[in-house]
């Protein structure tokens, strides 16, 4: 079982081994986004989302609460398991029914954002 407080570089290539979680890239439009918006601003939204929806001890639509398109945030959490409390007990044993801890929220960011960096940089490989 991984550690969300795992180094992400750890993590990604742990999930990398499941072929849905590996299955997860980032739209070249989303490329655009982040470019529009730039990193900073995209791992505000991964705080803002990762608070409102993952934190809280009780989530009405656990399972439910990520959109699997339109926001980068949101298609790496999907790809990092980092998506709802299920998938956080399955792939990291953070249990349910409880608030995440700061060092958590951070981790998960981490591992978000570690996705983020990593899927846009293959982008600009790509286009040189």
């Amino acid at each position: 079982m991984l550690k969300i407080t795992d180094e992400p570089e750890v993590v990604l290539a742990e999930l990398a081994k499941s072929k849905f979680r590996a299955s997860f890239k980032l739209p070249k439009y989303l490329v655009k986004y982040v470019d529009e918006k730039g990193l900073d601003a995209i791992e505000g939204h991964a705080y803002d989302f990762i608070n409102k929806r993952l934190k809280p001890a009780k989530i009405v639509n656990d399972g439910r609460q990520t959109p699997m398109k339109n926001h980068p945030v949101f298609i790496a959490q999907h790809a990092t398991a980092t998506c709802c409390r299920g998938c956080l007990m399955k792939w990291y044993g953070i249990l349910k029914g409880r608030e995440l801890t700061e060092p958590e929220v951070e981790a998960i960011v981490g591992v978000i954002m570690a996705w983020v960096r990593r899927e846009h940089n293959f982008h600009d490989i790509m286009e040189r």
